[in-house]
């Protein structure tokens, strides 16, 4: 008597990471079969993490993250949304008491793989480097192998060319995107759907070459299965009668296939490992799609938030989310009638019926929008996507998960100033005389100094920073989870991280222009520690230096804290003694400076040097004001600075009444002469205007040599310096030009005639050759 074989236990599910569709099948197959053991594609360090599932400040978008102990770049997260369908296998054995584990390759393993990978390419890359050519011609370097990113987790199992793409193509569609979409996220057929999936991928595996990404990329999903299927063999063992095994739909033929246990754990045997921990943090839709770089990435997060809201309810899938686009366009002042959804809505199901589709899907409804409610213009489209189709939607996670006390501290502060992190960009005016707002605007600029850009000061305001008013834009980013992390080994607190950070990155820092702007930076975040310790450095600093450029250079930025120290509560009077020292000595080697130098070296030099000139202006201390005044009249009266610099100069000069308009005409006339070659004297006229037209609309005698001068030049040296003259003259404003214009007009109805056209013979008998035609053109009789 014959026995028929036992059925296997084991029941493969094969999906797509955040496909709403397969989330819904697996559902209803989960209902169906009602498994002992679920067993999912995922970190099993992340394992002590599911207690956390039933809370109910566990709200997704989130991700687990995983990262080495004592390397926080090497990292990995793992994102789920409410229609992952992990997520749901998640929820439905928590619900249940269902034992539930990942099985993916522990990133314990991985994570060391990948350092020693790291190690062994650096190594080659210096050898490459220390290797010398030879003599012969067709010696050559030897080529670095390229190696490729470590995979991003839950990563989708799309390719250089996507095997989905050729099944979308032989079903007649587009890509595989489109295809998939159809045939697997807006359905929902229970366990027969996975069936037919692992058909699909067996098939495409089979025409796909194992090392279509690399060797180290085919080695790595080769080691993953290898323990994927050794963790399904311990489920069996272990005497489960219904085993789930949700994973990646690519995975499920190697899964399924005859590998034996002996083979699997050679391919596992003698893996490095490494100290990993494990935390859930939150997530966005905008990092789930695939435009941020996440490689399981989707196109539509708010779609398929959508279309799992919706379930089955295909009927109301169309009204509702044109609903949804109605609403979001009268938000923003849109028209968006009821005759627009009614029409929009019939042509959508035209569209679908057109395709042979049963409802329609995003496609359909996107183009319905842009035709009917739109009406062809692309900028509310644009609102619909980041809106609808992406989402702004942001997660959170429970106070009590694992964090690092940077992340407590930062999360106390965000809770006390009442800064919540939002995935939506935000304007946040703050008043710097109220307590709460400053505080509000220490912390953005200490997370700064942590690289942790929450907040980004907007560009108006940099440049009036002189008001009680600071407006930043906020926006948080799921990654800077991990740069808390990665912040946590400065400190305990947000301010003993940002001052051990600044403090520890002095030593390598020499550039006193980047040392006095690290001054107000910390002075702004409020860090007295690490103000004494970047003053000190920028002292030792300057001490050790006697080039000018880099001296008055420094300047600017300690002079800002002067004049607005005191808006912003911050003690300033350390600096002063700093300041001053770094103007008189600037002023000193800054007339050698000046010299020798070619056309772009000295327009650096002219930036710094106003720049330097302003804030001299703003601290208005008698010896530096002197001090710098004498260096200025030494550049504007020698003979051997750069043209434009001496130009610069005497304007400086003349602006600040340390010369009258007859010294100005005097310089002007020596530097503009007739034995000054063409170029010099128009650099040096384009130093002197210095972007302003004021000198040559209100001083008579300017403009007269100025006009002279240029009525003088010969034919050759007016083209030689035209392009400098017209250089100096765009720079001035709109309204500048058609002054400059008006004047130059009234000079000619005037009489005011340069020399050279008033000693011009004028021949009559030929001017008098185009009257007739004049007289013609402009109706008037002879």
């Amino acid at each position: 008597m014959s026995t028929s074989a036992a059925p296997s236990p084991l029941h493969y599910f094969g999906i797509r990471h955040h496909g709403p569709g397969c989330a819904r099948s697996l559902l209803r197959a989960f209902e169906s079969l009602q498994p002992d053991c679920i067993l999912v594609e995922g970190p099993p360090e992340a394992e002590s993490l599911l207690s956390f599932l039933a809370h109910a400040d566990l709200q997704p978008p989130v991700a687990v993250l995983i990262h080495a102990s004592e390397d926080t770049g090497l990292a990995a997260f793992y994102p789920f949304a409410t229609f992952s369908p992990e997520w749901q296998a998640l929820q439905w054995g928590a619900a249940r008491g269902v034992p539930t584990r990942f099985i993916d390759l522990p990133q314990a393993h991985r994570m060391a793989i990948e350092q020693a990978a790291r190690a062994a390419d650096e190594a080659k890359a210096e050898a490459t480097e220390d290797t010398p050519l030879g003599d012969d011609e067709t010696d050559t370097v030897p080529v670095v192998e390229t190696v490729e990113a470590p995979e991003e987790e839950q990563a989708a199992h799309t390719l250089p060319d996507d095997p989905f793409d050729w099944l979308a193509h032989a079903a007649g569609y587009a890509d595989g995107e489109s295809w998939w979409n159809h045939m697997v996220e807006e359905r929902g057929d229970g366990e027969d759907l996975f069936g037919a999936i692992a058909e699909a991928m067996t098939a495409v595996r089979a025409e796909t070459p194992e090392d279509r990404r690399g060797v180290r990329a085919m080695e790595r999903e080769q080691r993953r299965e290898a323990f994927m299927r050794q963790s399904i063999r311990e489920a069996v063992k272990a005497g489960h009668q219904r085993i789930a095994v949700v994973c990646g739909a690519w995975h499920v033929p190697a899964l399924q296939g005859a590998a034996t246990a002996k083979a699997d754990a050679a391919l596992l045997k003698g893996l490095p490992k490494l100290k990993v921990l494990a935390t859930w943090v939150p997530w966005t839709y905008r990092h789930l799609t695939s435009a941020s770089g996440y490689g399981a990435g989707i196109d539509s997060p708010g779609w398929y938030e959508h279309l799992w809201q919706q379930g089955h309810e295909v009927a109301g899938r169309s009204t509702g989310w044109l609903a949804r686009v109605a609403r979001l366009l009268r938000e923003h002042d849109l028209d968006c009638s009821s005759a627009h959804l009614i029409e929009a809505t019939r042509l959508a199901d035209t569209l679908a019926a057109l395709r042979e589709r049963p409802a329609p899907g995003l496609p359909e409804l996107d183009e319905a929008v842009r035709s009917v409610i739109c009406m062809g213009e692309q900028a509310p489209l644009t609102l619909i996507r980041e809106r609808l189709t992406v989402g702004d939607r942001m997660g959170q996670v429970p106070a009590d998960v694992p964090t690092v006390p940077l992340q407590r501290d930062l999360e106390q502060a965000q809770k006390s100033l009442r800064l919540k992190p939002e995935a939506t960009a935000k304007t946040l005016d703050l008043d710097l005389r109220q307590p709460n707002d400053l505080a509000r605007s220490h912390l953005l600029h200490r997370l700064r100094l942590l690289d942790l850009p929450w907040g980004e000061v907007t560009a108006g305001q940099r440049a009036s920073r002189g008001t009680f008013h600071e407006v930043w834009q906020l926006q948080w980013q799921p990654e800077f989870a991990l740069r808390v992390i990665e912040a946590s080994r400065f400190g305990a607190t947000v301010a003993h991280a940002a001052s051990a950070r600044v403090m520890e990155g002095l030593a390598a820092e020499t550039s006193l222009t980047a040392l006095a702007e690290q001054v107000d930076t910390v002075l702004l975040a409020d860090l007295p520690v690490a103000v004494q310790a970047v003053t000190r450095a920028l002292e030792d600093r300057a001490a050790l230096t006697g080039d000018a450029v880099q001296l008055i250079g420094a300047v600017p930025p300690l002079a800002n804290v002067f004049r607005y120290g005191s808006v912003r509560q911050t003690d300033s009077a350390l600096l002063s003694h700093v300041l001053d020292s770094l103007i008189v000595r600037g002023a000193i080697g800054l007339p050698i400076a000046c010299g020798a130098l070619d056309a772009e070296a000295a327009e650096s030099l002219r930036t710094r040097l106003i720049g330097a000139h302003d804030a001299v202006r703003l601290r208005d201390g008698e010896e530096t004001t002197t001090a710098w005044r004498n260096a200025l009249r030494a550049i504007a009266f020698g003979e051997t600075g750069a043209p434009l610099l001496r130009g610069v100069s005497c304007r400086l000069l003349l602006d600040d009444a340390q010369i009258d308009s007859d010294g100005a005409s005097q310089q002007l006339a020596r530097n503009l002469s007739a034995g000054a070659p063409p170029t010099d004297a128009a650099a040096w006229l384009e130093g002197f205007l210095n972007r302003n037209a004021m000198v040559l609309l209100h001083d008579d005698a300017v403009w007269s040599l100025v006009d002279g001068w240029l009525a003088g030049l010969g034919e050759a040296h007016f083209v030689q310096v035209l392009p400098l003259v017209r250089r100096s003259f765009a720079d001035f404003s709109g309204a500048d030009r058609r002054a400059l214009g008006e004047r130059a007009k009234r000079g000619a109805v005037g009489g005011t005639l340069p020399s050279a056209v008033a000693a011009t013979d004028w021949d009559e008998s030929r001017a008098v050759l185009a009257l007739p035609l004049l007289r013609e053109l402009l109706g008037v009789k002879a």
